[in-house]
């Protein structure tokens, strides 16, 4: 096992996790993918599990010492990866809070299929339009893959579901579920529509039904799309869509917050 002990936060062969943003991070091997890094034990042995290949552990002494990490790093199989390891105090001047519990790995990301190859393979998928903060991203994951989704796909604009903290907060669950992003400029909404599914907006409109419908329900290949926090959905995807749907609510509130909507509607669509 290739255990290197840290003693300065400035040590260039952390690089990875000091001086890389998540967009540097993102293009590092292109044209063959980037680089991402997942945080917390749970969401790196998620990562493992799932075949992502680990560049590098990043680990507390004290984590490293109880032992969970050890095993994790014996088992990927990789005795070469260097696993670095750092008393809290040089972390924390790196990360600067807690919230890994200790634990950190770069990976290196996979090739995204196309999306009309992963359109073909699925009939329950969440379109992300424009949704830019990471904690719904990886909010919005969680409950998809909980509750029926079969697949993510994500407009370039939109938050990446393996930024440390989507990833973090999806409790890993964006490893599970297959996803992929639209080409910049694409059309979208056609590329949907020649798969054959059923495009379904939320979205606060006169014209909307409930998302409930029984008339949405009866479709076999569902679309649902999220938009961006602030603006919502595009005009130009509401007027492609097939249905424009709501949440009926109650005492004068008229929305959710991106991450409990879609939570509710993947109930109501995919898991009943």
């Amino acid at each position: 096992m290739n255990v290197i002990n840290i003693c300065d936060c400035r040590d260039e062969r952390l690089s990875m996790y000091t001086e890389c943003n998540e967009t540097q991070l993102f293009h590092y091997y292109e044209p063959h993918g980037g680089v991402f890094v997942a945080e917390t034990p749970m969401v790196i042995r998620r990562a493992l599990d799932k075949g992502y290949e680990p560049i590098s552990f990043f680990v507390e002494d004290k984590v490293w010492e109880m032992g969970e990490m050890r095993e994790l790093v014996e088992s990927c199989g990789v005795p070469d990866v260097p696993v670095f390891v750092a008393p809290w105090k040089e972390m924390r001047e790196i990360i600067g809070s807690n919230l890994t519990r200790g634990a950190l790995a770069a990976f290196k990301r996979k090739v995204p299929v196309p999306a009309a190859e992963l359109l073909a393979q699925v009939k329950k998928v969440v379109v992300l339009e424009e949704v830019l903060n990471p904690t719904n991203v990886g909010a919005i994951y969680r409950s998809a893959a909980a509750l029926g989704a079969e697949a993510v796909l994500i407009t370039n604009v939109s938050a990446d579901p393996l930024y440390r903290r989507a990833a973090r907060v999806s409790v890993g669950t964006v490893f599970s579920l297959p996803f992929t992003y639209f080409e910049k400029g694409a059309d979208y909404m056609s590329l949907l529509k020649s798969a054959g599914f059923t495009t379904v907006s939320l979205a606060l409109r006169d014209d909307a039904v409930p998302v409930y419908d029984p008339a949405i329900k009866a479709h076999d290949k569902l679309a649902v799309i999220f938009g961006n926090e602030a603006n919502g959905i595009k005009p130009e995807t509401l007027a492609a869509s097939d249905y424009t749907a709501i949440i009926p609510m109650f005492l004068g509130v008229d929305s959710l917050n991106v991450a409990a909507a879609s939570a509710v509607t993947f109930y109501e669509l995919f898991s009943k």
